[in-house]
């Protein structure tokens, strides 16, 4: 075995040591470089407008650093809560002053970090902590977010109830960003101001099969306008199943369900019968009810007329808050799969519908098309909300509406392929 290249090895690393000589002992070594030592306290250097001792701090004034003296400057300052939310905010050309550009949060408390350098380079360095007057209690916006948690279909929106209405892009625009949902695996989304009170969050698409998704707020504390504070929002957790998705062809009275876009079941049905016609559209399964007593009255017919009902229903799959569901119709057996004779509703066997009930869970999609009936609109009368395009759904967001959809500018460019 030759042992050669270890000796050349050794020779290459002495001769290097002695062709470098003093540098190479100076790069070995902290001494004498000012950006090395250890950064000395720049409490003398520097004034800070924040409150002293136990005082708090209004969250409306801004935070001002300033440089004292001539014989150094600021080169950076970090402003975050213990929530991990930063401040932004300005630092002149000079080191000499940063202020905050956004308001602080109420009832939180703050670390201000500051770095500074001397005249020589040497850093400094001051860690401040503070807090901030709490918001009234009258003037928190807390959100409350839907449904409960728990196992849902691919087709449940997420919606946020807000205690105060929430007027104008500006403040819509804050608490819009300070709501977060984040699903895994991940999938675009956005949301959607119903009115002043509710908003609704859904995808593009459906979510994933057998998704989780976390729902948060992040706007506890930050100023939504003059005269309203975030306040508490707890946390959602849901999931989802397979996809099902249930088509009924009110022409052909047939009703096709999937499972993940294989077909899994084909059920004769009717639909409503002129005049009653069903709806057309996506409806989302809003619930399920072993057992509901249906009556005509509930819908505007007379009692005593013609078309006056009062029946006992079994199986019964909710689609809508007017009473539109997919239930067991034995008394329309002979008319399934042939003509259409509900008052609306989806009609099946018992068996057929007890198999449904079974297989369908709260927020699964069903669709109905090829009916005479108007179409089911996107809010007003449970969840039709993927009745409307995705172009139309992000201008009903205070932070997408009037943007281009796809990649920023900044991602576009740095993702065009080089020619």
């Amino acid at each position: 075995m030759s042992h050669s290249p270890r000796i050349r090895t050794v020779l290459s690393c002495t001769m290097l040591v002695a062709a470098l000589g003093a540098g190479a002992t100076a790069c070995g070594s902290s001494d004498g470089h000012p950006l090395s030592a250890k950064p000395y306290d720049a409490a003398g250097q520097i004034a800070f407008n924040g409150p002293v001792g136990s005082q708090k701090a209004d969250p409306d004034k801004p935070l001002e650093v300033t440089a004292q003296g001539t014989d150094g400057r600021i080169t950076d300052v970090t402003a975050t809560d213990a929530m991990g939310r930063y401040v932004a905010g300005e630092l002149s050309a000079d080191g000499a002053r940063w202020h905050s550009t956004v308001p602080l949060a109420a009832g939180a408390h703050y670390t201000v970090r500051v770095s500074t350098e001397d005249e020589e380079g040497s850093p400094g360095r001051k860690v401040m902590t503070f807090d901030t007057n709490e918001a009234a209690k009258k003037k928190q916006l807390k959100v409350t977010f839907g449904p409960e948690a728990g196992k849902y279909g691919v087709g449940q929106p997420v919606t946020a109830s807000l205690s105060v209405p929430v007027k104008g892009k500006e403040a819509r625009e804050i608490v819009e960003r300070a709501l977060r949902v984040q699903s895994m695996p991940s999938t675009e989304g956005a949301w959607y101001w119903v009115d002043s009170e509710t908003l609704h969050y859904r995808p593009k698409e459906y979510w994933p099969a057998n998704a989780t998704i976390n729902v948060s707020s992040n706007l506890e504390g930050i100023k939504v306008n003059d005269k309203l504070w975030g306040g508490e929002a707890k946390p959602l957790k849901l999931t989802t199943g397979d996809r099902i998705e249930a088509v009924t062809d009110a022409s052909s009275h047939w009703m096709t369900i999937y499972r993940n876009g294989e077909e899994i079941n084909s059920i004769p049905v009717t639909t409503g019968k002129p005049g009653y016609s069903t709806r057309n559209g996506v409806k989302v399964v809003l619930g399920k009810e072993y057992f509901v007593r249906m009556r005509g009255t509930s819908i505007g017919i007379p009692t005593g007329s013609s078309d006056s009902y009062n029946l006992p229903v079994y199986y019964a799959t909710r689609l809508t808050d007017t009473g539109e569901y997919v239930h067991a119709a034995p008394w329309s057996v002979g008319s399934q799969g042939y003509d259409n004779v509900s008052h609306g509703c989806v009609g099946m066997s018992t068996g057929n519908a007890a198999w449904f009930f079974e297989t369908v869970r709260q927020g699964d999609i069903t669709r109905t098309i090829n009916s005479y009936g108007e179409d089911m609109p996107t809010f007003g009368n449970g969840l039709g909300d993927w009745n409307m395009s995705w172009k139309k759904w992000r201008e009903g967001s205070a932070l997408l509406a009037g943007t281009r959809e796809g990649p920023a500018a900044v991602d576009a460019a740095r993702l065009r392929p080089q020619v």
